[in-house]
């Protein structure tokens, strides 16, 4: 992947398919058990769809039941960054690439052990680097 990061929502159009840009740079969602990644038990890197930087390792991820790929933690406490996010009416902790700042999914504190933390991420904001 280029790693100029686009400028314009035009390039990042061009860049991204819909999903992808529905979910990066409009803050989707995708339907549960939808996505390519919930049920994938490959080991590899995941990186950011958008931009490529490295964000959660195959053994951090686990089933959490919820249709989404979940992972316990980044692949370093740098690479996601944690927002506020108010939207539809409840108030949650959003998880945006550090990069270049696309919507990733959310973060809840009802992970499994060692981190107690569920980064619950749309497959359409990842890409799966096989080891």
């Amino acid at each position: 992947m280029d790693d100029t990061l686009p400028s314009t929502e035009q390039e990042w159009r061009s860049r991204l398919t819909p999903e992808q840009y529905q979910v990066l740079r409009e803050k989707g969602t995708e339907r549960a058990f939808s996505g390519r990644y919930w049920n994938v038990h490959d080991d590899g890197t995941y990186h950011c769809a958008g931009c490529g930087a490295e964000l959660f390792a195959s053994d951090t991820k686990f089933d959490s039941g919820t249709g989404w790929p979940s992972f316990t933690e980044p692949v370093t406490q740098d690479a996601v960054r944690l927002i506020a996010d108010a939207s539809h009416g409840m108030v949650r902790t959003g998880g945006v690439c550090a990069r270049c700042g696309g919507h990733l999914g959310h973060v809840f504190d009802d992970g499994p052990r060692p981190t107690g933390q569920r980064y619950c991420m749309n497959s359409a904001s990842l890409e799966l680097e096989p080891s």
